[in-house]
């Protein structure tokens, strides 16, 4: 496991999220559960210059809703920013003007989407795709932003760049479409970069590749990276702390090391035992039951009816303990570890 994290604990904050929450109205009159749903609960997660954090979860906990709703781009209706703040640079993303937060968005932070085909536009080359932005941010020529676009699928290992920018996104492999979406998300040299599951969908090789680009990358421009998954396998590999989310909620946040070898939560207890280890035989435990839907929430402690270590105060909502220094952990068990630290 590579483990670099001590580095960037000095580095200035890009992205500081406080008490985000994005709210849902319930679009039909279903029978029972609530009208509005907190898909986003109250989040607060940093990420500093140079530093990977890993936003972890099961699908349907609101990873995604997170890094959407910082860039402003979560449909409205039905789903609205109800409060928080997303301070990148020390400006709030979420009260700043479309307008601003356009000249920000695909420049000084991008986002690298989950599924390519939806991402790229079916009629045009890929090469014009990455051009295009370019073009718009840095005022730059057609031909200098074409020139970009065949460097830039030169940089993420794509073969024959020039020929390649002239081909259509249908005409392109899984592996070689993802890469496309990596080149356009960094033609213009963002400092902060969401990335949303990149490497879903692809095989292991093409996937061990695109996560040595990305961390090369990151090494050349000390680009922050939001790196949005729920493989531990990658995590380990490439992030520096972990946030581990529940239901829309916030349920650890450690550096990759402790968390690995000291989780405090049940639920990443859970997800940590439910994963195969390459020569470790050992009985995979799944977790049992399914992530609640936003809108049938349970009382108390979200990950309780689910967790085998459940007692009476999981009627209360747990607020966020600390575990250890830097390691926090939402779950009743850890209020003792955190009176015996104070």
């Amino acid at each position: 496991m590579k483990q670099h994290h001590d580095s960037t604990t000095e580095q200035p904050v890009l992205l500081d999220i406080r008490g985000l929450t994005t709210a849902f109205a319930r679009q039909s009159g279903g029978a029972g559960g609530a009208t509005v749903a907190r898909a986003v609960d109250t989040v607060s997660v940093s990420v500093r210059q140079g530093e990977t954090l890993a936003v972890v979860g099961e699908s349907g906990c609101g990873k995604t809703v997170l890094a959407l709703s910082v860039l402003g781009l979560i449909p409205d209706p039905p789903g609205r920013v109800i409060e928080g703040e997303a301070l990148y640079r020390g400006r709030d993303l979420l009260s700043m003007s479309e307008a601003d937060l356009q000249g920000v968005r695909g420049n000084h932070i991008a986002m690298i989407f989950q599924e390519p085909m939806t991402s790229l536009n079916p009629v045009f080359r890929v090469g014009e795709q990455i051009a295009e932005g370019y073009r718009l941010h840095k005022k730059a020529s057609r031909a200098e932003a074409a020139q970009r676009a065949v460097e830039m699928l030169g940089l993420v290992g794509i073969p024959n760049p020039a020929a390649r920018a002239q081909s259509y996104p249908h005409e392109l492999s899984g592996g070689m479409r993802q890469r496309v979406m990596i080149a356009m998300a960094l033609a213009n040299d963002p400092d902060l970069i969401f990335a949303d599951e990149p490497t879903t969908a692809l095989d292991v090789t093409i996937q061990a590749q695109i996560l040595d680009l990305m961390r090369r990358l990151q090494a050349e421009k000390g680009s922050g990276i939001m790196l949005i998954t729920h493989d531990l396998g990658v995590v380990a590999e490439t992030a520096q702390r972990v946030a581990v989310m529940y239901a829309g909620q916030v349920v650890e946040e450690a550096p990759v090391a402790e968390l690995f070898s000291a989780p405090a939560h049940p639920y990443t207890q859970g997800l940590l035992a439910s994963v195969p280890r390459l020569g470790v035989k050992r009985v995979l435990a799944p977790i049992p039951g399914m992530v609640p839907g936003i809108f049938d929430l349970p009382s108390g402690c979200r990950f309780r009816p689910r967790c085998a270590k459940a007692f009476a105060r999981c009627e209360e909502a747990p607020p966020l303990f600390t575990a250890a220094p830097g390691h926090s952990s939402r779950c009743w068990l850890c209020e003792s570890a955190q009176q015996g630290a104070a």
